[in-house]
């Protein structure tokens, strides 16, 4: 087999059933065997954070009763089971996670059914059934980082299913919904465990974020180990499971004067208002620090949300002597707010650390947690 994509990392792999996943034709021979290997295999990528998902021509209800006693059941995602073309199952699969096609891989036993694949969607990476149990030594199933967060990447999407499907069948104002989902906010000093995932916040992040600038996975750790600066992890749960780190916030303390340098969330938490929680959060700590808070932004063709964000919680270029504490702007806006006591959100729950005290706060601010 010739990969045609390089070195990219998988990041779905879509399994055929009969004897590809399991030895046996579960509507002909009625009985089939799942090996412990490939049991194994698909417990080692998911835990790399690859998703897995089924293209199979079989009965619906039967397969996936199939895999629900062979105890898989849990581990696909938005299952194709049907008598339709495979790239067709496959290309769903694509469109319903939102990757590329680049980073989808397809497994299968019949050559005409990888050829049929490959045919119509040449960016997927085919591979025969009998590769299955090599397939975790390849590099292109090994990402070079496994974060927390991508060993949850199942769960969050499985979550974020049950939410959207509550969502839609939700009759009711907003608000009402959002309180509903018992949504708890936490916001920590980084360790070294969340460095790797906060890099990719400032990188990949361009709609939520405030500079566009990218802090390397190195410098964030120069800047947690130096004490120069805070650097706190921004991270969400509802009753339906974990979002993850959704947030990277880096703030520089002078007197007077709080520095947001860098403020980035995940799109993915927009809807919930996580932006405007954490602009309040950091307005109650510098209102109780008597610190101005002054936030750098570079406007860009995507960002405007951020924007609104900012200047919805009350942020502006009027000029203020506590400016001239600051290193020189270049090239960024310097927003500047003078901040009052702020009430608590009445959809989230937010625990984050005091800032000053080093204690954590609960969701009135100042309620600390014993």
């Amino acid at each position: 087999m010739t990969l045609d994509n390089g070195p990219a990392t998988i990041k779905c792999l879509v399994w055929d059933l009969d004897n590809t996943l399991w030895k046996g034709t579960l509507l002909e021979d009625g009985e089939v065997h799942l090996s412990d290997e490939i049991r194994q295999i698909v417990i080692d990528l998911d835990t790399r954070g690859i998703l897995q998902s089924v293209a199979s021509r079989n009965d619906h209800d039967e397969a996936w009763a199939q895999l629900e006693k062979l105890g898989l059941a849990e581990y696909f995602v938005v299952p194709q089971i049907s008598w339709g073309r495979k790239s067709d199952a496959v290309r769903q699969i694509a469109d319903t996670l939102k990757f590329a096609l680049h980073t989808i891989a397809f497994i299968d036993d019949h050559p005409a059914e990888r050829a049929e694949v490959a045919f119509h969607l040449p960016e997927v990476r085919c591979y025969p059934a009998e590769e299955a149990l090599r397939l975790a030594e390849l590099p292109e199933f090994n990402p070079p980082v496994i974060t927390a967060d991508s060993r949850r990447r199942r769960e969050m999407y499985q979550a974020s299913n049950r939410r959207d499907n509550e969502r839609a069948s939700f009759n009711g104002p907003e608000e009402e919904f959002l309180r509903s989902l018992d949504l708890r906010m936490r916001i920590d000093r980084a360790t070294d465990a969340d460095i790797v995932r906060l890099e990719e916040l400032t990188l990949r992040t361009s709609q939520m974020n405030a500079t566009g600038v990218h802090y390397s996975e190195e410098t964030l750790r120069a800047m947690v180990a130096s004490g120069g600066h805070d650097v706190l992890v921004v991270s969400m749960t509802d009753r339906f499971g974990p979002h993850g780190a959704v947030g990277v916030i880096l703030l520089e303390r002078y007197p007077g004067v709080y520095h947001l340098k860098l403020l980035a969330t995940s799109c993915r938490v927009v809807a919930f208002g996580a932006g405007a929680v954490i602009l309040r959060w950091l307005t109650d700590q510098a209102a109780r620090a008597d610190a101005h808070l002054v936030a750098d932004f570079r406007r860009s063709d995507r960002n405007r949300m951020m924007e609104v964000a900012y200047r919805f919680a009350g942020f502006d270029e009027r000029p203020c002597d506590c400016l001239a504490a600051l290193p020189p702007a270049d090239d960024l806006q310097r927003l500047h707010l003078s901040p009052q006591p702020q009430l608590a959100p009445t959809t989230i729950t937010v625990v984050a650390v005091d800032l000053e005290g080093g204690d954590e706060v609960a969701a009135d601010w100042t309620c600390a947690l014993t």
